[in-house]
């Protein structure tokens, strides 16, 4: 089993649309069993009281515009922010970040990156210290889509040699 864990600011857009986009992306090449999909925040911004924020409308409405959304394994009407916790790195074999203030935080949490699992998400693209797009700031929640995806096939072609 490979746990993935994608990792953003606030968990309303960047990270949950990558949750959600590579659970689509496993579900069609029908090796979704062959994975844990999950997404955190490194801030507690978005979670009140004990209780995260659902995700962000436009994110929302980009995954549906992507036809993302509807099947049970990507369906994300439950979604809510969570934060992350130190005893997430034992539990995921990647954990990979949306930008570099996200890997600094990650490590903030987790204490330390020993067997070398924090990445930038485009990292698996070719490039590197490249950002995905932050729609919060931009808007632009496309491009933000496209830069996960071009990272998520990246990844996915790095996979290849565990599945």
């Amino acid at each position: 089993m490979i746990k993935v864990l994608f990792i953003c600011h606030g968990n309303i857009c960047r990270s949950p649309m990558a949750e959600y986009i590579f659970k689509d992306m496993v579900e069609k090449l029908n090796i979704k069993d062959k994975f844990i999909i999950e997404s955190r925040a490194t801030s507690s911004e978005e979670i009140y009281n004990g209780i995260g924020n659902k995700i962000y409308p436009p994110a929302r409405k980009e995954l549906l515009n992507l036809g993302i959304g509807k099947t049970f394994y990507t369906n994300f009407d439950n979604k809510r922010a969570e934060q992350l916790s130190r005893s997430d790195y034992d539990r995921f074999d990647y954990l990979i970040c949306a930008d570099s203030y996200n890997i600094n935080n990650t490590l903030r949490i987790v204490g330390h990156d020993k067997d070398n699992k924090i990445k930038l998400l485009l990292d698996y693209a070719g490039y590197h210290n490249k950002s995905i797009s932050d729609p919060w700031y931009t808007g632009n929640f496309k491009e933000t889509s496209k830069d996960i995806i071009e990272g998520l096939n990246g990844f996915l072609d790095y996979l290849k040699k565990e599945l």
